[in-house]
């Protein structure tokens, strides 16, 4: 007989008996880096981050990392150095890391579909939630385990088909759908229960696993109720992966389209932990709210202009200026276009960001795919040329950081290129792909057990008070 772990141990100490979602515990012996159980790899690794933690934390918890500037406090933050985020990091000069590995090298080491060149966002996953490079069998594997938790509660469905689409904007039916999930919370249960705080990780898990698994049927549904003939989706295809099965659900047949999704999913799916949406998943997760709430609150503020919109602020840029000066637009003119934008007190869309320094990498890869799979396509001409342009205006006028292109500058013109002409749907898109890293977050939050987030605040009249004093 297998001997008991010592984590199934514990439970039983402290319920007498298994929670069904961890029945699987039960019996299992110590589990080799090959293993397709991806929570069971996370039990192995989990116990040695936190040990690591408490002894970093020991040795140097009084150790300052930084200063706070009034600047800092009244421009939003900027450069605190405030959040753990395991899963990402972004770099000024490089990019977004993924586990420490950029997206060129993601998109060469990570598995791909059977005759696909673009990474499986399943293997992303893998890599968020372990920091290792997954098999080909352990992402087949995270892509069986999600068509098999894909189907929605009836309640859910009945909500979603009842709501009238064409007066809710998509975001606003997917932040109610994830929300209403929220009957389905292994974690709520358990926390009902009274489990123990070292168990939180495992419910979050099983939750995170669930709603990645159902984003893309209620993404569908929002898609084909909004703008197609709101007839069902069809059923999920256990053969098939979590970005085919998307598509599919959507009614798309392309295969060049399926690899746009694989792409896209995999590129949008994390930038460290200081934007507006993983923030406030953690956030709202550090209350111990279950990954549903949690969710759902990030997806809020991923729906807002300067956050998830911007791509299609770049679209409806881009068309204006087809609009006003028509096509094969001389340079000249484009710059004209551009310098007149800003004079008028408006940003070029796309371009710029908060802590990036260079040409966002998720730009370039973007911008390769196109010039595979679209090189002549006119909207991509027209980004190919205002890439051209937009940056030395941008330094021309000496206040701007970073003049370079980001994600939202490229993104839109591809979905377009390939039929998918409906702009308030693409933050959806957007959302579905961040589920991966933040919810991967969550689950590392609560591995760490990382405390409510309550950090001080100031009234102005306080903060003069303390400047003046110091």
């Amino acid at each position: 007989m297998a001997l008991i772990s010592r984590i199934t141990v514990s439970r039983l100490v402290e319920t007498n008996q298994v929670l069904p979602a961890l029945s699987q515990f039960v019996f299992r012996r110590n589990i080799s880096a090959e293993s397709t159980d991806l929570k069971g790899i996370l039990a192995n690794k989990i116990p040695k981050q936190q040990e690591k933690v408490r002894n970093f934390r020991k040795a140097h918890g009084n150790t300052k990392v930084g200063e706070v500037t009034v600047d800092m406090m009244y421009g939003g933050m900027r450069g605190i150095k405030g959040l753990v985020c395991e899963t990402s990091v972004l770099d000024q000069d490089e990019g977004i890391r993924f586990r420490g590995y950029s997206i060129p090298e993601c998109q060469k080491l990570l598995p791909k579909a059977k005759g696909g060149e673009e990474p499986l966002p399943e293997g992303l996953f893998w890599l968020l939630m372990t920091g290792d490079i997954p098999s080909k069998a352990q992402v087949d594997a995270i892509s069986k385990e999600w068509a098999k938790r894909a189907e929605l509660p009836p309640h859910v469905v009945t909500m979603l088909n009842n709501f009238p689409a064409q007066q809710i904007h998509p975001m606003s039916q997917l932040s109610a759908a994830v929300t209403a999930l929220n009957t389905e919370s292994k974690f709520a249960q358990a926390y009902a229960q009274g489990t123990k705080k070292a168990l939180y990780w495992e419910y979050v898990f099983e939750d995170a696993m669930d709603l990645i698994a159902k984003l893309p049927v209620i993404a569908a549904t929002i898609y084909r109720n909004t703008y197609q003939d709101g007839k069902g989706i069809g059923a999920i295809d256990t053969t098939k992966d979590w970005s085919a099965n998307f598509t599919s659900m959507l009614g798309y047949d392309s295969n060049e389209f399926t690899e746009l999704m694989r792409l896209y999913l995999t590129i949008h799916s994390d930038h460290e932990g200081g934007n507006v949406s993983a923030h406030t998943v953690h956030l709202v997760g550090s209350a111990l709210s279950d990954p549903y709430l949690s969710f759902a609150a990030g997806m809020n503020g991923l729906a807002g202009p300067l956050h998830g919109l911007a791509n299609q602020e770049v679209l409806v840029f881009l068309t204006k200026m087809k609009q006003e000066l028509g096509d094969d637009i001389p340079d000249a003119k484009v710059k004209e276009y551009v310098q007149k934008t800003l004079k008028s007190g408006q940003v070029i869309p796309g371009y710029g960001h908060a802590v990036l320094r260079k040409t966002d990498p998720r730009y370039t890869c973007q911008r390769e795919f196109a010039q595979k799979h679209l090189p002549n396509d006119p909207m991509f001409k027209l980004v190919s040329q205002v890439y051209k342009v937009v940056p030395p205006v941008l330094m021309e006028t000496g206040k701007v950081k970073n003049p370079w292109p980001n994600v939202d500058a490229h993104s839109g013109v591809l979905l377009q290129y390939y039929g998918m002409k409906e702009m308030n749907y693409y933050t959806v898109l957007f959302g579905v792909s961040r589920a991966l890293g933040v919810l991967a977050s969550l689950v590392w939050d609560r591995a760490l057990g990382l405390p409510i987030e309550r950090p001080k605040s100031l009234s102005t009249e306080g903060l003069m008070k303390a400047v003046l004093k110091g």
